[in-house]
């Protein structure tokens, strides 16, 4: 995540240099999310039938050999529009073939009762990676420029490549008769595996959580953070939007740090909507502050909350998809939870720039509350939500 975050710092700082189009940067943002909408389900389909660890092992070669030619491009001055949204298709898609197997392979590194921790462990890596991508990024751009630091970030993806060649897990190392893999259908995936687990209520609802907090708030409002900075008018703007960027990481990496050795809260359906609901109060208390402290602790609470619930969703949705079509599920979950984040600009975004930034952010997150408000009343019949015997988020 950290070499990810790094090759957005510079080819995005590069392409605005360069071509000055606010609309390939909405294409960046676009181009990044839509393969997870479009492919999340195939890539998902694909773990049940191949070793996951050679599917992350091509998404890892994919992000190596767009970094490579972005640095090529940059050396030969000769990159062109075409070229950039070529890369950042394929980088989309590398994205995407990375995600479903690596949820699907910590089934084979760790047993069911340690899987919450597993998936908490690895969202915060994940925040720890966004958090520092960044700064990390900006500090080889400066020392080494664009072209030789983008050079440099496709050898940061070797170790885990290196990793997956030999690691003792995958088909291969499971114990017990692999249930039969099914064909890959397409359109029909999605309808076929969402009718399988329509009488499933923790998947249901988990599966709608994530779909809607991405499409009505989703990462959109992070976009808008420069507005935000401005507006609160405190100090150097530039060091004001930092500040708020780093306490919604911060929240969000403590989260996973505090849960884990802390050993806190449950896995339940319950816990993850209400959680959902105190990150929808949070983003609409920020949307309306005025005050700069109460803005970054509000920040802070929503990054603590939202790695709370979406991985205690993540949880709840790989322990309680069928053996057999798991990696359909989580594909499915992808799918709402990442590709969903494609629409999230116009939800805040486009409809920041008639109404303002500050009412439709608070408008998403109060929408968003009342679709939560229906899951609750929706699951509230169902028993399914506790994991029997754990303790863990």
């Amino acid at each position: 995540m950290m070499a990810d975050s790094i090759e957005h710092v510079i080819s995005y700082w590069v392409i605005a240099d360069k071509f000055h189009s606010p609309e390939l940067g909405g294409f960046a943002v676009i181009s990044h999310w839509l393969p997870f909408l479009l492919l999340s389900i195939h890539a998902g389909a694909l773990t049940e039938r191949f070793d996951p660890r050679r599917m992350i092992q091509l998404g890892m070669l994919l992000f190596m050999s767009v970094s490579i030619l972005w640095g090529v491009l940059f050396v030969t001055d000769s990159l062109q529009m075409w070229h950039a949204k070529a890369l950042l298709i394929v980088h989309g898609i590398a994205g995407v073939l990375w995600n479903p197997p690596s949820q699907v392979l910590l089934h084979d590194i760790v047993p069911a009762e340690l899987l919450p921790s597993a998936v908490r462990l690895n969202a915060t890596s994940r925040y720890l990676g966004l958090l520092g991508g960044p700064a990390v990024g900006s500090l080889i751009f400066v020392v080494m420029g664009p072209a030789h630091g983008m050079l440099f970030n496709a050898l940061l993806y070797i170790p885990t490549i290196w990793w997956l060649w030999r690691a003792p897990y995958g088909p291969k190392f499971r114990q017990g008769k692999a249930p039969p893999a099914h064909p890959i259908r397409g359109m029909g995936d999605i309808l076929g595996t969402l009718r399988e687990i329509g009488e499933n209520r923790v998947l249901t609802s988990m599966i709608v959580l994530g779909g809607c907090a991405s499409f009505f708030v989703g990462n959109a409002y992070q976009a808008q953070m420069p507005i935000f900075a401005r507006d609160l008018g405190h100090g150097d703007p530039g060091l004001s939007y930092s500040a708020l960027l780093t306490a919604d990481a911060l929240g969000a990496l403590s989260a996973g740090l505090i849960l884990e050795s802390r050993n806190l809260m449950q896995v339940r359906a319950r816990t993850a909507l209400m959680l959902a609901m105190l990150w929808c109060c949070a983003l609409a208390g920020f949307a309306w502050s005025h005050i700069y402290i109460l803005s970054l602790v509000l920040l802070f609470i929503a990054g603590f909350v939202e790695l709370s619930f979406s991985s205690m969703a993540q949880t709840l949705v790989q322990l309680h998809a069928p053996a057999g079509i798991r990696g359909r599920v989580i594909g499915v979950f992808s799918m709402a939870a990442l590709g969903m984040r494609t629409f999230s600009g116009v939800t805040v975004g486009v409809m920041g720039g008639r109404v303002g930034v500050h009412i439709s952010l608070a408008a998403s997150a109060l929408t968003l509350l009342c679709v939560i408000l229906g899951l609750f009343a929706f699951g509230a019949r169902a028993q399914a939500g506790t994991l029997p015997g754990n303790r863990s988020a």
